[in-house]
């Protein structure tokens, strides 16, 4: 056992999303139990520089905990993009440990991404006892992270919903998500609103291959239509790539906090180079001809439309998995100080064991598994790529597979 911990403090940081109360609920309840005091720090690591100069903290009391909806996105703690080593100040981290002490603080449960993980591993390694609760709708952590589902839910119900508009004026819709370098959710969010194409940043994106899926789909779903309606769905991740190598973005768009380019573009970069080869294509004017469509000067190619529904992804609700993850993984970060264990990341609860790993190695970049995307490459959908052929091995198991719920 390590040195008492009576006093808890609980940082969100980084995006918010699906989860994170869940995890601030799991630490309040968890902490309660074990006769732990709980206590907000708000705004991120800004807060917690900052906290030297608070009059007064939050505590989660099972009363005041009572207002804090675990199924509701977002962050009762708040956020901000704040990367500590770019703070000039050179007493930045005894100020810090100067607040801690004023708010009787023995450690931190900090929920976040890599970014925050990173700032975490920089806190501990100051003296700072934290434990990492994993949390990015990117799901590019080697643990699952909350938001993940949720954010994959949102996904699929807009690309869904977004279908009927796209059958009313037989649009392409090109539905670009969130997802920086990883294109997760971009590939179950698609996969579950049965988009026609997948777009990720793994797979650069040869648009002829794409362009000739789409015309195939896009006109015989007219032509079989007794009202001659169709659409063609494609869900692009921001940080997209061309068959090049390039990466698709709006350099306008800026850096963010951490030094990171603000992915932005994709969904307008595939418009453009689909528009541009319906009009180069001599068999599209006779096409349109063909189902009624065409009117000259007017309406002479499928109109391509890009929807980015940018943080409607990441707020509102929060998935019943989620739920059980954020719970589950903030109570273990509670039991972890206590054991005394930090400077680690939760990796979940299995029965009576709780998993974790060491932060540097957890938030290290996971990507889309391409033996994953082969298998639904071979039911239809097209990634912008020559179809992958899968070889599958056949595997009889000696003992149940690993649970998920």
């Amino acid at each position: 056992m390590g040195a008492k911990i009576e006093r808890i403090g609980i940082i969100t940081s980084g995006g918010d999303c699906g989860g994170l109360n869940a995890i601030i609920k799991g630490v309040a309840l968890a902490a309660h139990r074990q006769g732990v005091r709980a206590f907000v720090i708000p705004n991120g690591y800004a807060g917690l520089y900052n906290l030297v100069d608070f009059d007064r903290l939050v505590e989660l009391t099972p009363e005041r905990l009572a207002g804090v909806e675990a199924s509701v996105a977002g962050s009762e703690s708040g956020h901000s993009r704040v990367q500590l080593k770019k703070v000039t100040d050179p007493r930045k981290y005894e100020r810090i440990r100067e607040g801690l002490a004023k708010f009787e603080l023995d450690a931190l449960v900090i929920s976040g991404g890599d970014d925050t993980g990173s700032v975490m591993l920089d806190l501990a390694s100051h003296g700072v006892k934290c434990v990492h609760a994993p949390k990015t709708m990117d799901l590019d952590l080697q643990t699952y992270s909350v938001g993940g589902d949720s954010t994959i839910s949102r996904i699929a119900e807009y690309g869904r919903d977004l279908k009927t508009t796209g059958r009313t004026h037989n649009r392409v819709i090109v539905l670009e998500v969130f997802g920086r370098y990883a294109g997760h959710t971009a590939f179950r969010g698609g996969v579950a609103a049965e988009a026609d194409a997948i777009l990720i940043p793994e797979i650069p994106v040869d648009f002829g291959i794409l362009y000739a899926h789409m015309m195939d789909r896009y006109w015989t779903r007219i032509r079989a239509s007794d009202v001659l309606a169709g659409t063609y769905l494609i869900v692009v991740a921001e940080g997209l790539r061309d068959a090049s190598g390039r990466e698709i973005v709006d350099e306008a768009a800026g850096v963010d906090a951490f030094g990171h380019k603000r992915l932005a573009g994709a969904g307008k970069h595939v418009c453009n180079e689909l528009t541009k080869r319906l009009k180069a294509d001599g068999e599209t004017r006779a096409r349109m001809q063909a189902t009624g469509m065409y009117v000259e000067g007017l309406y002479e190619v499928p109109e391509v439309r890009s929807v980015v529904p940018g943080h409607l992804v990441r707020c509102g609700r929060t998935s019943a998995f989620d739920v059980n993850f954020g719970i589950e993984a903030g109570a273990a970060a509670v039991a972890l100080l206590l054991r005394g264990i930090d400077g680690v990341t939760v990796a979940g609860v299995r029965g009576e064991e709780i998993r974790y790993m060491r932060t540097a190695a957890a938030i290290k970049q996971r990507h889309v598994d391409l033996a994953q995307v082969a298998l639904h490459e071979s039911l239809g959908t097209c990634f912008g790529r020559p179809m992958a052929r899968v070889d599958f091995k056949f595997v009889e198991l000696s003992s149940p597979p690993e649970r998920h719920i």
